[in-house]
């Protein structure tokens, strides 16, 4: 058995958790604590708060290493958050913690490696044919959360290589003229408009305020967390509007990936794909999906599942520290 502490990361929030790795790869993780990336001015500091509440746990000393999911590229000698002000050394990371062992990965990246250790149960079907996984082939692995998360399985004779990719920072693609609309909107905003603008947390509210104007409709004014609530209870007919829009996009965004990396499987995952669970099957989004054209039977075909785990990126964090051990 081997222990470690996952950390997964994101452009809000920081969760640390122990974690048990058994022979086959599979983390089981312990208490896990989250806490605002914007109430501390660094990982170091983050990481002390989690040191110091282990601490008083009593759960004894903090093992020497840590594989952590950073939502961002990785590779980089200086590691730059994309939603976040801070900053890591990669070469420094170990000293800076004081541990023996850092592993650094993308944060969809271990998502894709937590998707490949999930049993079925956890992959429920959403689209498409019921069939596994291809032995050889791509799988794509997608969700919003600050941004927009892509990562892909490679299968080779069955086995997963897991590849980080920035496919949310890809070009969006407007379908049809309110989309043309939208994008001529957020153009005025940031010039270049990629995918995770629109398909995103914060997306939802670009595409609220989007329609608004573009209708020169008077809506009310809400932050992320409360315009997604209303949307998902349906209590305000606009925001509805603008989640049925975001799942078109969302739907669209997603066929153009798996045709990237090969249809042979999606899977939806992160936090805002779950809460979506019961709409995402009422929406536009499977058409979307599917409409690509001379490949829209083969689109139809493709299954789509989505990831169910409570704490995917620490969970995905974990699996991929083992992945490298081995």
């Amino acid at each position: 058995m081997t222990n470690i502490i996952a950390a997964d990361i994101g452009g809000t929030n920081a969760r640390f958790a122990r974690a048990s790795l058994d022979a086959r790869g599979v983390p089981t993780l312990g208490t896990v604590r989250k806490y605002k990336v914007a109430d501390y001015p660094s990982l170091q500091a983050c990481w002390a708060a989690f040191a110091e509440d282990e601490a008083a746990s009593g759960d004894g000393d903090l093992p020497d290493a840590v594989s952590i999911a950073f939502a961002t590229a990785i590779g980089r000698e200086v590691i730059k958050l994309t939603n976040s002000s801070w900053v890591v050394r990669a070469d420094t990371l170990a000293d800076d913690l004081g541990v023996r062992t850092v592993k650094l990965v993308n944060d969809f990246e271990a998502v894709a490696h937590a998707v490949s250790r999930l049993p079925d149960e956890n992959l429920p079907l959403l689209f498409g044919e019921d069939r596994p996984f291809p032995r050889d082939g791509g799988v794509t692995i997608l969700g919003p959360g600050t941004g927009l998360g892509v990562a892909m399985i490679a299968y080779d004779n069955g086995h997963p290589h897991v590849i980080a990719t920035e496919g949310g920072h890809l070009d969006f693609a407007p379908l049809d003229q309110l989309e043309e609309k939208i994008l001529a909107y957020l153009r005025d905003k940031f010039l270049r408009v990629s995918t995770e603008r629109i398909v995103s947390g914060p997306g939802l509210n670009y595409i609220y305020k989007a329609m608004a104007t573009i209708g020169h409709d008077r809506v009310m004014l809400m932050e992320d967390p409360e315009l997604w609530q209303a949307a998902l209870e349906d209590s305000d007919p606009f925001a509805r509007a603008a989640l049925e829009r975001f799942c078109l996009c969302y739907g669209s965004v997603a066929g153009d990936l798996a045709l990237a990396h090969g249809p042979h499987a999606v899977v939806l995952a992160g936090g805002l794909t779950q809460r979506m669970r019961d709409f995402l099957p009422h929406s536009g989004f499977h058409t979307r999906f599917r409409a690509k054209g001379r490949f829209e039977s083969l689109m139809a075909s493709v299954p789509i599942r989505m990831a169910i785990h409570d704490e995917i990126g620490l969970f995905g964090a974990a699996a991929a520290f083992r992945e490298q051990e081995a």
